[in-house]
Order: C-alpha cells, then sequence, then structure tokens
C-alpha cells in the first residue's frame, strides 16, 4: 500500500485547527502537525517536508500566510491551499501571486475540504505524470482529456487516490455521477473521484454491464435493486432516469 499524503496545518485558531486535523484524520490524510506561526511552518517544513500546506493567510506572527507560503516556494515547491476568513480582493490578489491550488473561506464545510484536496492531489498526479512523460506500464503517456493515469480495462478501473493506484473491480462499481469535468465513482463502502468526463468513461465503459440512463448517472445494470417510473434505485440511492432510457434499460435487463 502506498503511503498516505501528509498534510501541515498552518492555523493559529487552534480549535479550528484541532477540527480540521481530525476531518483530515478521518479522510485518509496523515497530519504532519498544526502550527500557530508562519515562522514554526518555514522551520517544520526543511525537517519534514509534507506533500500538501494548508495554510490561513491571517496568522499572529511576524509572517502571515501570504508572506509565508512566499518563503517557502523560495526553496521547495509545495501546493499551497489557503484559509481565510477575509476573502476580500486585496488579500486575493496577494494570495493568487504565489499560485495557490485551492482557497477555501471559513467557516467551510467538510465536503469542501475533501473536494479542495482532492483536486489538488489530481494536480499533482497530473504534474508529475507530465514531468515524468511515463504511465504505471512503462509506455509513453498520451494524456486523454488532460489525464494520462486513470485508465479503464474489460474488468477494471485503476485510478489515482492518494499517490496510489487502486483497482476498482468493473462488478463492484454500482455507478458513476458525473461532477463538472470529472466523475464520482461510487462503490460498496468507497467512493473515487476519476479525472475524466463522464462522456468519455461512458465510452470507455464495457456496454453489456454499464448504461448511462441520465445525463449524469451511469449505472451498473448488475446493481440495480428497483426500476421505478422515473428512476432505479441502487444500493438504497436513487438514481434518476430520463424517459427515453427507460425503454433501452428494460430491454437490456432482459438480456443479463
Amino acid at each position: 500500500m502506498g503511503k498516505a499524503i501528509k498534510i501541515l496545518i498552518v492555523e493559529d485558531e487552534m480549535v479550528i485547527a484541532a477540527n480540521i486535523s481530525l476531518q483530515l484524520s478521518e479522510l485518509g490524510y496523515e497530519v504532519t502537525g498544526i502550527l500557530p506561526r508562519g515562522e514554526e511552518a518555514l522551520s517544520q517544513i526543511k525537517i519534514d517536508r509534507p506533500d500538501i500546506v494548508l495554510m490561513d493567510i491571517q496568522l499572529k506572527g511576524e509572517l502571515d500566510g501570504i508572506q509565508t507560503a512566499q518563503e517557502i516556494q523560495k526553496y521547495c515547491k509545495i501546493p499551497i491551499i489557503y484559509l481565510t476568513a477575509n476573502a476580500d480582493e486585496a488579500h486575493f490578489k496577494r494570495a493568487k501571486e504565489t499560485h495557490p491550488y485551492a482557497f477555501i473561506s471559513k467557516p467551510f464545510k467538510k465536503l469542501d475540504l475533501q473536494r479542495a484536496l482532492e483536486l489538488t492531489v489530481d494536480r499533482i498526479t497530473l504534474e508529475k505524470s507530465s514531468e515524468n512523460g511515463i504511465k504505471e506500464n512503462g509506455e509513453e503517456s498520451t494524456p486523454t482529456n488532460g489525464n494520462a493515469t486513470d485508465f479503464i480495462l474489460n474488468d477494471r478501473i485503476f485510478v489515482r487516490h492518494n499517490e496510489k493506484m487502486l483497482k476498482i473491480d468493473i462488478k463492484d462499481i454500482f455507478y458513476i455521477e458525473a461532477d463538472r469535468n470529472y466523475c464520482r465513482i461510487f462503490s460498496q463502502g468507497r467512493e473515487y473521484l476519476l479525472v475524466m468526463t463522464l462522456k468519455d468513461i461512458d465510452e470507455k465503459l464495457p456496454q453489456n454491464h454499464f448504461l448511462r440512463i441520465h445525463r449524469s448517472y451511469i449505472i451498473n445494470l448488475s446493481q440495480i435493486d428497483e426500476v421505478a417510473g422515473t428512476h432505479v434505485v441502487i444500493s438504497k440511492k436513487a438514481i434518476p432516469m430520463s424517459k427515453a432510457m427507460r425503454t433501452e434499460l428494460l430491454k437490456r435487463l432482459q438480456t443479463i
């Protein structure tokens, strides 16, 4: 198994920092430290370099979060995700100059943090892939829609997750949901973010197992628990179905 993504929290409000640390642990990340000042963060990073820094912009030390990020970037490249309760234009412009990977306004929900981190990890993976020009199987990479790491075989999908290539068996997938230019794959007890549009993954999946029944959903036909007039139920999830696809769905179910 690969190592968990290491995250350093630089936040001077300890209650907030502790809550973030708990959420990160629940999401499977490793918290390398919680530091209230930028100066301490600079010293810590030289000893134990994290993969991502969650940086509050307004710190109480001599350096604010943006200045700390600037100092970090003088000697190493670490993705920065800014946290701030003050998202005014002046702070945003200063922060933008350090090229952060995400910008989260307080107060934020766990899902905001989760998505910002998932997208950051995907961006890190793509950048590494682009630098190496190599796929996991040693062949030259030919990125499709900006992604060279997630790929689909006849009976399985390999996706990047926390610097690992994870195998998802096709038969274990419940359904796939569109999330703008990404897809979320739902299987038993797990959810994965795939850097691919729903249209692209629909073209690559084995058609005898899957059917796109809505503009935002592809389902695994063998996982259907119930077919209703306007939706299907899979693993207690009601998934909308377009009228045009109902006939096709019933036809396909007869051939399984």
